[in-house]
């Protein structure tokens, strides 16, 4: 079973996929918005929402939670809020919505800010991009006798097998991370697997990527999940704009951000935000599947001048900070 999933909306929106719209009908509209209010601050609002602000629409977005991208590390999330603002990106964080109204070719969306407060936002576009959900009503997966979990995700074991000996599922329909690349790496596992291997995913280095410009990438644990764990780290960062390449690129917002072990210094998380992150953060994915420290990674010697650099960078700042141009 690999069928995917599908946008979420919430109870009291209608979808009319004309004014109204998920993520599917964003990727067709036959004209630029001039203003586009997206609701949710997370991955797919923010990549579309940059997309049209580029192109020239005026964007708002409104989230529930107080910051965007809340699975990322909160350093990117300030960093990438700060550089969206720049653009010229609005947004209207602790704001719950409560009505999603059409009006001809207008829309109004109602919420309460954080003091509780009515407040109304007005576009000619309206993004709802709430999260997505596993694609799995009509299958007639009780006709195979096939179980689901409490969020409609199909129940599989360590082997990505269901309940029913024979039927296997990947990708978004099971947990875990609604990315394509955990999607595949789980289509060769079930492959392997049938074919008599013995095959391994590590989730903790499936890296999520965020496409907007400039670009957001992590992989491992953050700061938050680090420190509610109780695990003592070191952190060494780095800024985009003391980087050769960036100032010469002109791209010199973001930063590298490394985390590592305070006592064996083997790095726990990589986060990263800037020109060509989505590329950048394979480096890390490797240095991690091999156990690195964060001083293997700063004796690797890195062509100059590149993005790259800033991860040895970093690295060497999580190492006494010894960072060369800071």
């Amino acid at each position: 079973i690999a069928t995917g999933s599908k946008p979420s909306s919430l109870p009291f929106i209608k979808l009319d996929k004309e004014r109204i719209i998920t993520s599917t009908e964003a990727l067709n509209l036959q004209q630029i918005p001039e203003h586009l209010v997206v609701i949710g601050g997370g991955v797919i609002g923010l990549e579309l929402g940059s997309v049209y602000l580029r192109l020239g629409a005026k964007v708002t977005v409104v989230e529930y939670l107080d910051k965007i991208i809340p699975g990322m590390d909160g350093a990117l999330s300030k960093e990438l809020q700060k550089v969206l603002k720049k653009q010229g990106m609005k947004f209207m964080l602790s704001t719950a919505v409560s009505a999603v109204e059409r009006n001809g070719d207008k829309v109004t969306v109602t919420a309460k800010d954080k003091k509780g407060e009515e407040v109304t936002v007005e576009g000619d576009y309206c993004l709802v991009s709430v999260g997505r959900r596993p694609y799995t009503e009509g299958l007639g997966l009780d006709n195979a006798g096939v179980d689901l979990d409490e969020r409609g995700r199909v129940k599989v074991d360590d082997h990505l097998r269901t309940n029913v000996e024979n039927i296997y599922a990947i990708g978004d329909v099971v947990r875990g991370a609604m990315l394509a690349h955990k999607a595949e790496e789980e289509g060769v596992f079930v492959a392997e697997t049938l074919a008599g291997q013995k095959p391994h995913i590590n989730y903790n280095l499936i890296p999520g990527v965020v496409y907007t410009w400039p670009e957001v990438a992590g992989v491992g644990k953050t700061e938050e999940q680090l420190k509610k764990e109780g695990t003592a780290i070191k952190i060494g960062a780095f800024p985009m704009r003391a980087l050769g390449r960036s100032r010469a690129s002109g791209d010199t917002d973001g930063l590298i951000k490394v985390i590592t072990d305070e006592k064996t210094d083997e790095i726990l998380g990589v986060h990263m935000i800037g020109a060509r992150a989505a590329d950048m953060i394979a480096e890390a994915v490797v240095a991690m599947e091999f156990r690195a420290s964060a001083e293997d990674i700063a004796r690797i010697s890195h062509a100059h001048p590149t993005y790259t650099e800033a991860i040895k960078e970093a690295a060497l700042d999580a190492t006494g900070k010894r960072a060369l141009h800071m």
